[in-house]
């Protein structure tokens, strides 16, 4: 005769239909609560409050500008200065030829300070004694020529095709200005 197979009786801390419940709410009830818990960790102490002067419209627009803008320039069109694109012209004095004066602070702040002013792909920080040093010492024919042409990581004119070299000249004495 053959021999009967034992059987294992497989037995359940769960013995009531109220330990059911019980365990099926803890099921739910734990991850929630450590998920509670922990955002509360990650997020104590930061001030979101209108009070704050870190969550103004201001200081949220100046963390979330781009880092630079890309202008694409039609090769065979004049070249025009980005300066008098931007604003006419003043009127010319009568006599001869006007000279109109180059605002090198605002060709820094619109095409150098992108890269100059955070360090970006190895430009010298403006106003940084340390990395101008050896640049200065090179003189400023030297200085204009990689200005005006690029070298390294920087481009031509710094990117912008459209700057006249007066205005990139301009830039660069704004910028050799805040070493000194």
């Amino acid at each position: 005769m053959a021999e009967a197979a034992p059987v294992e009786t497989h037995e359940t801390f769960i013995k009531t239909p109220q330990q059911l419940v019980f365990v099926v709410l803890l099921a739910f009830a734990v991850p929630i609560a450590i998920i509670v818990l922990l955002s509360q960790y990650v997020t104590m102490g930061l001030d979101t409050g209108p009070n704050n002067p870190a969550m103004s419209e201001e200081a949220i627009s100046r963390r979330i500008k781009p880092v630079g803008d890309v202008e694409l320039v039609d090769p065979s069109a004049p070249a025009a200065p980005a300066a008098a694109a931007a604003a006419p012209a003043p009127a010319a004095a009568p006599g001869p030829a006007a000279v109109a004066k180059v605002d090198g602070q605002a060709v820094y702040d619109k095409a150098c300070n992108v890269c100059h002013g955070a360090g970006i792909a190895g430009a010298p920080k403006a106003g940084d004694k340390g990395a101008w040093g050896a640049r200065l010492a090179q003189g400023k024919p030297m200085l204009y020529d990689h200005a005006i042409k690029g070298i390294r990581a920087m481009p031509a004119k710094g990117g912008n095709a459209a700057l006249s070299d007066d205005e990139v000249k301009a830039a660069v004495d704004v910028m050799v200005g805040m070493v000194k």
